[in-house]
């Protein structure tokens, strides 16, 4: 069977139901450029989609060396052919007219075109001096999560060990984070326990903080396929906003920001008190369970209650669900991650499973979600603030074997201190003691807390920016040197989503003009700046896509991610496979913890842990102490009020996030048409309430302020809960043609961050609100998910002819390979 949809207006497609136990049924979705018939495309190249962090595979479609269109993978473990908006359209930004296709310099205040050479000598230049004077602390690399693991790795390598910084992070930081650092304070080591396959088997699925219909539009069509089937799962969700998973939610709890741990205490209290709990479970592979109980006690429904401001009926009702369900499973994103208490928060949900026993088996598991599509290899290879391999910076017997790996000494690699966070990068950058700082595919000037301290930063003439990227970002606007990027489809590589799956990436098509992959701009940098091991080899010594992999599965052997079982053939033509994938697991592995073995070993894990309130690192000594027989370690965390509350000058809670049609800062997404018309301009949601108090409609040009900053949009009267603020990050100053700063939603935010983690705190803000005068018409936010307006008059979001998408069902599927 074949469908057309409107997938701007329909964005999750035509339902597909399924039972509980069953595999998830195919639906290839496929869309080509106006005039493209499937039967003239010349090739298909397999992919997958790198504009969120699912992992959704997909076909490239090229014709007259261009591409024209996708199509999902049927055979995929992930997607089963399903495509997200984001999916569908967003690789029209590839044939961008304004890609960067030549390197840029400034010259007497102003960047103009260059070559090549002449740019990267500046760089290599300016690097060499650096080191002589300075030494390795004055440079600092500052990525992101759209690159391939290829490039990560070859990062890691070239910043930690041949030049020697510890000054190497990623925009990552400010999605994940606290991802990693969660399932390092629980199991002692990042990875995810569990599998998308458990959204198959649950009969409780639990959201903390995670709207996943907007950011992982097809796992939300799985959820929606398991709702429309037999048995269906019982949905609970935590969020201040009227989603679409709270729609479909047996129980929503949309408790003030910043109270995430007071919540979570709340519903641990009530689940220990009613002995919903695995007591030999606990005893046989926890430790840490009676300090939790300990200080769970006051934590009583009426007391979170008045804390959170939630009814204390709709918390007993979901500790009742998660309490006595048959197979949890709960997933966790930015609605903890970037909130106060971030880590605390997360740490308690692993909690909810470690108590319970949940883990390892069908349906039953936590996903701590990414926000980015490779955040994952980010925080594998040491291209973030971790070392390669999940190895401990804090034990010296890891920073042997990388550098015997990397044939360098041991001194060579930083190891002092943990490797520093890009909230601290920009402070040393402030104060002037980080001197260069290079930046690939991202855009801190617009996706950073407190804008204009950012772009004061930025601009310092002390200060030598390198940016590399396929557009003139806000960021490369103020940089020293802009080197062309080629970007997906241009380029081979491969990626890894949350739960472990790893894909390939071939390449499609050429780059545009000088443009070339990460991968050979940082290769070419090392071999210009001569850098080398101790037998005099290049550093690193590979020299392209296939070789690099081969390299990093060296590193990852014996590791939790290890990847020593895969290769590029294996991963073409059929699915994607998910880390550990070696000899003892060959197919790779869906599940981590099935036996209830943890990579926690004090010799073994990848931290020793920290301090939930302080963030203080604890001791080698301490970590023996505690956990001597590597179990997973319940830790508990007392609530505690946020740094920045509501107040009689700014009296609302502001809270940030992001749009089913926009990734990042838009400058992909933001040059897909359809995308673009789904959501052109930023808008500020306030709940019915709040509107009626300050004479407010729907539609009026609304001043958002906070102590740092201002910003103008339209206001959307939605169902958010009363007494908050939401404005979407995405909307930066490229497209608008003046120097304005009035619509981001970082010139609001604030310059704190989650002790544990050190992810920013962009959903804890004090704001106040101004209505300026009538708009002329309503809000440009999207309709169809948590921005919905309450007016029903309002038309909904649609794309029209151009985003209608062919729908595949199984039976016309199967040869999708």
């Amino acid at each position: 069977m074949t469908a057309s949809r409107d997938r701007i207006a329909q964005p999750w497609g035509t339902r597909t139901p399924y039972a509980a136990g069953e595999q998830w049924p195919q639906r290839v979705d496929q869309f080509l450029a106006s005039g493209v018939e499937p039967d003239s495309v010349h090739r298909w190249v397999q992919s997958a989609s790198i504009l969120h962090s699912n992992g959704d595979a997909l076909d490239i479609a090229v014709k007259d060396g261009a591409i024209v269109g996708v199509r999902g993978r049927g055979v995929d473990r992930v997607n089963r052919g399903r495509l997200g908006p984001k999916d569908l359209f967003g690789w029209q930004a590839n044939g961008s007219q304004d890609r960067l296709t030549r390197p840029l310099i400034r010259v007497n205040g102003e960047l103009v075109e260059t070559d090549w050479d002449t740019a990267m000598d500046a760089i290599v230049a300016r690097s060499k001096e650096l080191l002589q004077e300075k030494g390795p602390s004055a440079i600092g690399f500052y990525t992101s999560g759209q690159l391939f693991l290829e490039e990560y790795y070859t990062l890691g390598v070239i910043a930690h060990g041949a030049i020697g910084t510890n000054h190497v992070d990623g925009n990552t930081r400010l999605c994940t984070a606290t991802a990693a650092e969660a399932l390092k304070e629980s199991f002692g080591c990042d990875g995810q326990p569990a599998s998308y396959t458990d959204v198959d088997h649950a009969d409780v699925i639990a959201l903390f903080g995670h709207n996943v219909a907007e950011t992982q539009s097809v796992l939300w069509s799985r959820m929606l396929d398991r709702l429309a089937g037999p048995n269906p799962p019982a949905i609970v969700c935590v969020d201040p906003r009227p989603t679409p998973v709270a729609e479909h939610a047996a129980v929503h709890l949309a408790p003030l920001p910043g109270t995430n741990v007071a919540l979570m205490n709340g519903l641990l209290h009530e689940i220990v008190e009613h002995d919903w709990i695995d007591r030999q479970w606990i005893e046989q592979h926890t430790v840490g369970f009676d300090e939790l109980r300990t200080q769970l006690a006051p934590y009583t429904p009426e007391k979170v209650a008045a804390i959170c401001d939630v009814p204390a009926a709709n918390l007993r009702e979901a500790a009742r669900l998660i309490g006595t369900a048959g197979r949890l499973l709960s997933t966790v994103l930015q609605g903890f991650y970037q909130s106060h208490q971030a880590t605390a928060a997360a740490v308690q949900v692993n909690n909810l499973h470690l108590i319970r026993g949940m883990l390892g088996k069908p349906g039953c598991g936590v996903l701590q979600m990414n926000g980015q599509p490779t955040a994952q290899n980010t925080r594998e290879c040491g291209a973030d603030g971790d070392l390669a391999g999940f190895r401990n910076w804090a034990n010296d017997s890891h920073i042997a074997e990388l550098a015997q790996l990397w044939n360098i000494d041991t001194a060579q690699i930083p190891h002092y201190g943990p490797p520093t966070h890009a909230m601290q990068m920009f402070r040393y950058a402030e104060q002037g003691s980080l001197k260069m700082l290079w930046v690939s595919a991202t855009n801190p000037a617009v996706s950073l807390p407190e804008l204009a301290r950012i772009r004061s930063i930025l601009s310092q003439d002390r200060l030598f920016l390198v940016v590399q990227d396929i557009f003139r970002t806000e960021t490369a606007e103020l940089a020293d040197v802009v080197l062309p990027a080629a970007t997906w489809g241009e380029k081979t590589g491969t990626f890894t989503n949350v739960d472990r799956t790893v894909h390939l990436s071939d390449k499609a098509v050429e780059p545009p003009g000088d443009a070339r992959p990460d991968l050979e701009i940082f290769l070419d940098y090392a071999r210009r700046m001569d850098f080398r091991d101790k037998d005099d080899n290049p550093l690193p010594p590979w020299h392209d896509a296939e070789s690099a992999f081969e390299a990093w599965k060296k590193c990852s052997a014996g590791r939790p991610c290890d990847y020593t079982g895969i290769t590029y053939d294996q991963l073409r033509g059929g699915s994607g496979i998910q880390w550990p994938c070696n000899a003892e697991h060959p197919g790779g592995t869906e599940r981590l913890y099935t036996d209830g073995q943890f990579f926690s070993s004090p010799d073994y894990c990848e931290a020793y842990g920290k301090d939930l309130v302080t963030g203080a690192p604890l001791e080698p000594t301490e970590y023996r102490a505690l956990n001597p027989d590597a179990k997973a370690i319940i830790k508990a965390a007392e609530y505690l009020p946020a740094h920045e509350r509501p107040s009689e000058r700014y009296p609302f809670a502001l809270i940030t996030g992001r749009t089913l049609y926009h990734f990042h800062t838009r400058t992909k997404t933001g040059r897909a048409p359809q995308l673009n018309a789904a959501a052109p301009r930023a808008w500020v949601e306030i709940s019915q309430q709040d509107a009626r108090a300050h004479g407010i409609e729907e539609g009026d040009v609304l001043q958002v302020s906070s102590p740092r900053g201002t910003l103008q949009a339209q206001a959307r009267v939605s169902g958010i809960r009363p007494g908050v603020l939401f404005v979407p990050f995405h909307y930066g100053y490229w497209d608008t043609g003046g120097d304005e700063h009035d619509r981001a939603a970082n010139e609001l935010t604030i310059t704190d961050w989650d002790p544990v983690s050190k992810q920013p705190i962009f959903k804890t803000a004090a704001a106040a609100v101004t209505r300026i005068g009538a708009g002329t018409g309503p809000a440009p936010a999207p309709t169809t998910a948590a921005s919905a307006p309450l007016a029903s008059a309002i038309t909904p979001t649609s794309g029209g002819a151009a985003a209608l998408v062919t729908e595949h069902s199984a039976a016309t599927s199967e040869g999708n390979r």
